[in-house]
């Protein structure tokens, strides 16, 4: 039973991943991860999202934290557009005097995560087969009650997203996921 529920896993899978990358560039429009430090006071993070609303850029994702250093903070800001907007996403940011770096991150060299977290119905019959699909795409159960379970999930968002349409049929009740997060591989990093 499991072997065929594997192998329709798989399909949507590939069926996923191939509508995502169309969606990369569709209409001549690309997705651009960009990396971020600036500096970590208050004021910060709406000045960089008004720089967007201002231009009519729209933010796809976006993802703050505090670095090693407590000074700054790291963006990470997932953008849609083509190579124009792009140049010009970069040029207003380093405009910007709380701003210390910006990279692009290109994905064939960067490590992209996401995490999520899902509250699917599962009554006592159903559970079996959740978990086990939670089990094959390495998602964890942190919660059970009744009638439910949540679900997390770290991954790439294409990994999340089939996910998600995996168990669509036994009824999200909620989901919440978090932006983006990139860094690029290798001995290089943002200062």
């Amino acid at each position: 039973m499991f072997s065929r529920f594997r192998a329709a896993v798989s399909s949507t899978v590939k069926e996923l991943v191939t509508a995502h990358t169309f969606w990369y560039t569709f209409n001549g429009m690309e997705r651009y991860v960009l990396a971020v430090l600036v500096e970590n006071h208050a004021g910060v993070l709406s000045r960089v999202s008004g720089l967007f609303s201002r231009r009519g850029y729209n933010i796809d994702s976006l993802t703050v934290c505090a670095t090693d250093n407590p000074g700054q903070s790291r963006m990470t800001i997932v953008v849609s557009g083509d190579e124009y907007i792009l140049e010009q996403i970069v040029k207003q940011l380093s405009k910007l005097l709380e701003v210390i770096s910006i990279q692009q991150c290109d994905r064939k060299n960067s490590c992209e995560r996401e995490m999520a977290l899902i509250k699917v119905h599962a009554p006592g019959e159903k559970r079996a087969v959740i978990i086990e699909t939670c089990d094959i795409y390495r998602a964890h159960i942190v919660d059970v009650g009744i009638d439910s379970v949540i679900v997390e999930a770290t991954g790439s968002e294409e990994k999340i997203e089939s996910l998600i349409r995996l168990l669509e049929p036994y009824g999200i009740l909620e989901f919440s996921r978090t932006g983006l997060n990139a860094m690029e591989r290798g001995a290089h990093i943002l200062q």
